[in-house]
């Protein structure tokens, strides 16, 4: 990882904040709506890491038409709101913590140290 971007526990730390936040998500919703509104949606181009990317072999090249586009978007403007809602209500996720077992938050990614 280069330097300028500081230790990796603390790039670590801003990706986790991000993604519970939904900062990739808007982003890419983001990037899908402008692209439909200068007419230059290609679906079939949309990847963020192809390597968690699933899709049938017959989605390639898949072409959306103006009526399902204009659903997606909808569908995303009102998942976004929604998610705003839930933030408003709780941690900034929009997730309530679930107790596990151990004690622990169930967020396995921190090691068990609950330290970021």
């Amino acid at each position: 990882m280069p330097a300028e971007f500081g230790p990796w526990p603390t790039v670590y730390g801003r990706f986790r904040v991000w993604r519970n936040t939904g900062v990739f998500t808007a982003l890419l919703e983001g990037l899908i709506a402008e692209a439909a509104r200068r007419g230059r949606t290609d679906l079939s181009l949309v990847s963020v890491d192809s390597t968690t990317v699933r899709a049938h072999h017959d989605a390639a090249g898949m072409q959306v038409d103006r009526e399902v586009l204009d659903a997606l978007e909808e569908a995303a403007a009102e998942e976004e709101q929604a998610r705003q809602k839930g933030a408003a209500r709780g941690d900034g996720t929009g997730r309530t913590a679930q107790a596990t077992p151990g004690g622990k938050n169930g967020d396995a990614s921190d090691g068990g140290t609950g330290s970021a």
